[in-house]
């Protein structure tokens, strides 16, 4: 690996500890035990580092998925990426994104193109989880869709509502892909 892509692992480390929000290049070059100039030299500003990270942290959560072994059907499967998405790295990662989008990073370049990009891979991961799972490939995308989505506003609501009411919510979703699969 370069010198960047170690600088870049280790801010994203910091960052999921630490969080996206408020981040400034000194903190961050001190924690990974750099310099905020060596931070410019490998990434040019401040924003392409957060784009580098998102993107990182994305690569990281597609490698999650891709791990998940098949589940024994679209509703067994919908249920493991629920207990995927609460376990890490997933957790982190997609409370980086969440960061990211709260921000309003998300809507301006350089993160728009990036995020963009990511998305799409992040699509096509979970579409090969659910095929794996058993979805049938020409229903995938919109499983995927309802998936998706539904599960990010679980996400969110973890901190607010019971973790039992979430699980059974997350159940009846995963119900309801599998009719869509099969439909």
């Amino acid at each position: 690996m370069s010198r960047r892509d170690d600088l870049l692992d280790a801010a994203v480390d910091h960052v999921l500890r630490e969080g996206l929000i408020g981040l400034t290049l000194r903190p961050v070059a001190a924690a990974i035990g750099t310099s905020d100039r060596m931070l410019i030299y490998h990434f040019g500003s401040r924003d392409d580092l957060v784009a580098a990270v998102v993107t990182r942290t994305e690569d990281r959560s597609i490698a999650a998925i891709d791990s998940l072994p098949a589940a024994a059907g679209v509703r067994a499967g919908v249920n493991a990426l629920w207990a995927a998405y609460q376990a890490e790295p997933l957790h982190d990662c997609l409370d980086l994104y969440v960061q990211a989008a709260a921000t309003g990073l998300l809507g301006r370049e350089p993160y728009r193109s990036a995020v963009r990009e990511a998305n799409e891979r992040w699509y096509a991961a979970l579409c090969g989880y659910l095929v794996r799972c058993g979805a049938p490939p020409d229903r995938v995308g919109r499983v995927v869709t309802l998936v998706d989505s539904s599960l990010f506003g679980f996400q969110l609501d973890l901190a607010t509502d019971r973790p039992e009411e979430l699980t059974r919510g997350v159940d009846d979703l995963a119900v309801a892909a599998e009719a869509l699969a099969k439909a």
